[in-house]
């Protein structure tokens, strides 16, 4: 690969993971599984988007609130069309659903695949998942009055309860 075509590849694949986040915390099951190949392989016996959009579906219903922040990226080419990497990511989850008042914090590792198709980069398969640790916090931050932003700086904000795809999958 030519110089810019693979600062192009690194930055493209950055952004699978940023959108990951995003999309994660926006509850927007549809915008996750085009992060993904079609024929997404999810384990020896599933595949498809069909599939993961279940899955994730799943997932993101046994947790409310999600803060998701992607920081250090090593992306590996192996090959014009195809690239591994890891991504750290510091996450604090409203663990077991919309109304839970568990708040944990974590920090995890994904090892990704990603693949290149029609010139455009995507996750080839399922994300490996790796804890290296959890943590509950006390108290719960959403447990606060509200913090009516701007004139107060502390206390619950509107995000990301305000936003239209997190009405949607929480009224499913």
């Amino acid at each position: 690969m030519e110089p810019v075509e693979r600062l192009v590849a690194f930055q493209e694949i950055r952004q699978l993971a940023s959108a990951y986040a995003y999309l994660t915390d926006a509850k927007d099951v549809d915008g996750i599984v085009e992060l993904y190949v079609p024929d997404v392989r999810i384990s020896s016996t599933l595949s498809g988007r069909p599939e993961l959009h279940r899955l994730v579906s799943e997932a993101l219903h046994a947790v409310g609130v999600t803060f998701l922040n992607v920081g250090t990226h090593h992306i590996t080419l192996d090959e014009p069309d195809h690239a591994h990497g890891v991504v750290y990511c510091k996450a604090e989850v409203q663990d077991g659903g919309v109304g839970s008042d568990r708040w944990v914090t974590q920090a995890i590792q994904y090892h990704d695949r990603y693949e290149r198709r029609d010139g455009r980069w995507y996750f080839a398969a399922n994300r490996r998942h790796y804890l290296v640790y959890g943590q509950d916090v006390e108290p719960n931050p959403l447990q606060q009055d509200e913090a009516r932003w701007p004139e107060r700086q502390v206390g619950r904000g509107t995000h990301p309860q305000a936003l239209e795809s997190w009405q949607a999958f929480t009224q499913q």
